[in-house]
């Protein structure tokens, strides 16, 4: 059987800052709290036989990787389409200023200066198709919460992507097998036709 672990990232510096981040250069990376979540969620997957490791670009997701991986020979390989929600002139607002524009805002509709949030699940689902064609029987992802919660709400078939699930908290394994990802790609392509 194949699986493939989806995690967000441990705790980062702005997340306690409560600001909102989209550019990999400004990421000032994890916490000492978010660098033990870390070593947690390798703790979760010691017995796992992790074969490949994928993050994003950003530092507070590799970070998160090699922290779990440590003392472990992965190769890690870095996918951009894992990227946090480019959010163009929003990248460094609050936490509540981005809602606010989410609130006002259809789904379809890009941030200022960005994408919208369909194009991001799109690029999303890409990258679990890809994922879906990579030989290796266990692979760790580590990238964002909003990737890992269309995964999740996408995979068991809701009609939206942003619940049930919707608060993922940082640096939890979610385990998917090969069809359970596959129905996450098929989920996000029902809910955000191309």
């Amino acid at each position: 059987m194949r699986i493939v672990i989806l995690s967000r990232h441990g705790e980062s510096q702005l997340n306690v800052a409560g600001r909102v981040n989209a550019d990999p250069a400004r990421d000032p990376g994890l916490t000492p709290r978010g660098e033990e979540q870390a070593r947690e969620l390798g703790r979760q997957i010691a017995a796992l036989d992790i074969e490949l490791a994928v993050t994003s670009r950003f530092p507070r997701a590799q970070s998160t990787a090699r922290l779990a991986l440590e003392g472990r020979d992965v190769p890690h390989l870095v996918d951009a389409e894992l990227d946090d929600v480019r959010i163009g002139e929003l990248e460094g607002q609050t936490i509540a200023e981005y809602r606010t524009w989410k609130r006002r805002s259809s789904r379809e509709q890009p941030f200022p200066g960005g994408e919208s949030l369909d194009d991001a699940a799109r690029r999303f689902a890409r990258s679990f198709a890809v994922l879906l064609d990579r030989p290796e029987r266990a692979i760790l992802v580590v990238c964002h919460e909003i990737p890992v919660r269309y995964a999740i709400n996408a995979a068991t078939g809701s009609d939206t992507l942003d619940g049930p699930v919707h608060d993922v908290r940082n640096a939890l394994p979610f385990v998917f097998d090969e069809r359970g990802l596959a129905a996450a790609v098929a989920g996000i392509d029902r809910l955000v036709p191309s």
